[in-house]
């Protein structure tokens, strides 16, 4: 079936079932970004493969709502389909609920599947289309013209131990009821899956790179219940969970168990993070808080074991980095080598370090033209030959049963611009400029984000995504509540918290760059003006200083870079084969 025939099926049901519109969400129940193929109805759909985008289907029209990232891929992937791309003024916006008020008349109906929505934004949509009489049901129209739809996953489960997460789940437990208790909170949903995964210590393998399982969480006064397909946890588990006060329950118990709460209870969800069918499930009488998880704080301050991990992580991926990067050079030209290729060799060396679980996300490999493609995913279609010239843009990550990893660096393949090395060193001074920044306790994301952006502001020069994201340990490598970007995200940077610093330049056509590291935010001194936090690098894989122009760093951006390169050395050539400590010293060399 083409999506032309696809979009027509839809349309027939829609008139049959009186809907004047119909909206598909890149979205699970649980409100995933990387999501099982199960629900994939949105690349379904129209064949847009992004992680982030939302399809309205009316009557006359079929659209596509997406980010700047993917901008030329969606231009590319919906060429032919009967779909048109709508490029969002604003990343992360639902800027389609404007087109449905002014493109449907009064009376209208708008349909959606409530269970992939979030309460926040069918909230924002019934206001939006009330103003209007615009009423919304909910439809799934997917399903039925969905032949050999991909089973939902059942992959096995498991329990970490303790002494790895630093904290039991009935200690975690204990946590997130003291935030209910000062919310007055009597119940609590959770259906985020990381946040699950983090109270119980639970991992999974129901979604690629991400080691979660499908579950949800349902807190009470006096219980706590996990509900899990049966079978993916061990009897073992299942009773060591029953020690902790945890009862497990089957995965689709769930609506039933909401079903029957008491009628008036004080339940507490996140607007954002728990689908609008559950919500429509409570009690009418019972009282809703609307409030950010609490384990969705808990969990983004690092234990000190969590660190410990993540520290390991940081050095066996360094190594595997390293060996990459050796290889990359010694064999660009005598042997053909491609984006694909490249990224697969690359997991080759990460699969050599202990207790490798597979990458955190699908490498983003982009070479010259395609490293202006933030998002860009090779193909076997788009799959590039790398040359020994120009830029290739590699960001990728490893998820260890100790910690996960995210890293991106842009290296020279042999001859490069003037303009190429002028990038490179302000996306690089970008990148220093934030990693070394002091700031007072109560500092924001946004504003650490415009550090970083000022030597690029300063030349003229933009780009259109975050700046960082939060880190899990051995979890979804983003990770919230606090990121740095352009938006005033309510969260301030504290102590504990594993983010990454990513500034770029893409010129389109040409090259991209970008240079990722993560960070941990660290307590730094207390003054008469109070108190001050810095970052700790944490990521320990060498920076190319081939592209580097000094003369447009700082002496004490220099000095960091020098720092910063030694320490890499310092840490990985004991790891290493004696060539590859000497290839690495010659690559951490000062300049």
């Amino acid at each position: 079936m083409t999506t032309i025939e696809k979009i027509a099926a839809i349309r027939q049901e829609m008139k049959a079932q009186q809907l004047d519109a119909y909206v598909i969400a890149s979205a699970d129940p649980h409100l995933s970004e990387d999501l099982p193929d199960h629900y994939k109805a949105l690349e379904f759909t129209c064949g847009f493969t992004g992680s982030a985008g939302t399809v309205v289907i009316t009557e006359t029209f079929a659209g596509l709502w997406t980010d700047f990232r993917y901008f030329i891929q969606a231009a590319e992937e919906l060429a032919d389909s009967g779909f048109e791309l709508v490029k969002l003024k604003v990343q992360h916006t639902p800027e389609y609920i404007a087109y449905l008020v002014s493109a449907l008349p009064e009376g209208s109906v708008v349909a959606f599947d409530y269970n992939l929505f979030s309460v926040q934004l069918a909230g924002e949509l019934f206001i939006a289309l009330q103003a209007k009489d615009i009423s919304m049901v909910s439809a799934d129209l997917v399903s039925p013209i969905w032949e050999n739809r991909p089973a939902l996953p059942y992959a096995v489960a498991t329990l970490l131990p303790a002494a790895d997460a630093g904290l039991s789940a009935a200690e975690k437990i204990k946590q997130v009821k003291a935030a209910m208790d000062k919310l007055q909170a009597s119940h609590h949903l959770i259906s985020s899956l990381d946040d699950v995964a983090w109270l119980f210590n639970l991992r999974g393998g129901d979604v690629a790179h991400n080691p979660v399982a499908l579950s949800h969480a349902l807190i009470g006064e006096d219980s706590v219940s996990l509900f899990i397909a049966e079978g993916k946890l061990s009897a073992a588990h299942v009773l060591q969970l029953q020690q902790e006060g945890v009862t497990v329950l089957p995965y689709e118990a769930i609506g039933s168990h909401l079903q029957k709460l008491p009628a008036k209870i004080n339940l507490l969800l996140d607007p954002r993070r728990c689908n609008y069918g559950l919500y429509t499930l409570l009690p009418l009488q019972a009282n809703v808080q609307l409030a950010i998880n609490p384990s969705t704080h808990l969990k983004s301050i690092k234990n000190e074991q969590e660190l410990a991990h993540f520290r390991k992580a940081m050095l066996k991926d360094g190594v595997a980095l390293t060996r990459f990067f050796k290889w990359l050079e010694e064999q660009v030209g005598n042997e053909v080598i491609t984006e694909l290729s490249a990224a697969r060799k690359l997991e080759v060396f990460r699969a050599e370090q202990e207790q490798f679980a597979g990458p955190s996300f699908d490498t983003i490999g982009g070479y010259q033209a395609h490293g202006a493609l933030p998002h860009y995913h090779a193909t076997a279609e788009s799959d590039a030959v790398i040359l020994p010239e120009g830029l290739f843009l590699i960001d990728s990550g490893g998820q260890y049963h100790y910690g996960t990893t995210d890293v991106t660096r842009t290296i020279p393949m042999g001859t490069t611009t003037e303009q190429q090395q002028e990038d490179y060193t302000l996306v690089l001074k970008a990148m220093i400029e934030g990693s070394r920044s002091v700031f007072p306790a109560g500092t924001r994301g946004y504003q650490i984000d415009a550090i970083c952006r000022q030597p690029l502001w300063q030349a003229g020069i933009n780009y259109g995504h975050g700046t960082g994201h939060g880190i899990g340990f051995y979890l979804n490598v983003h990770e919230g509540p606090q990121n740095i970007g352009p938006s005033n995200v309510p969260v301030a940077m504290q102590p504990g918290m594993v983010t990454s610093i990513e500034p770029g330049i893409y010129r389109p056509g040409s090259h991209g760059v970008r240079i990722e590291n993560l960070v941990l935010t660290i307590e730094k001194f207390t003054t008469e003006f109070g108190e001050f936090h810095g970052f700790e690098t944490l990521t320990l894989v060498h920076i190319d200083t081939q592209l580097v122009k000094k003369d447009l760093l700082e002496k004490a951006q220099v000095k960091w870079l020098n720092d910063y390169n030694q320490e890499v050395y310092a840490q990985l050539s004991p790891l290493l084969l004696p060539e590859e400590a000497s290839w690495l010293q010659q690559k951490c060399l000062p300049i």
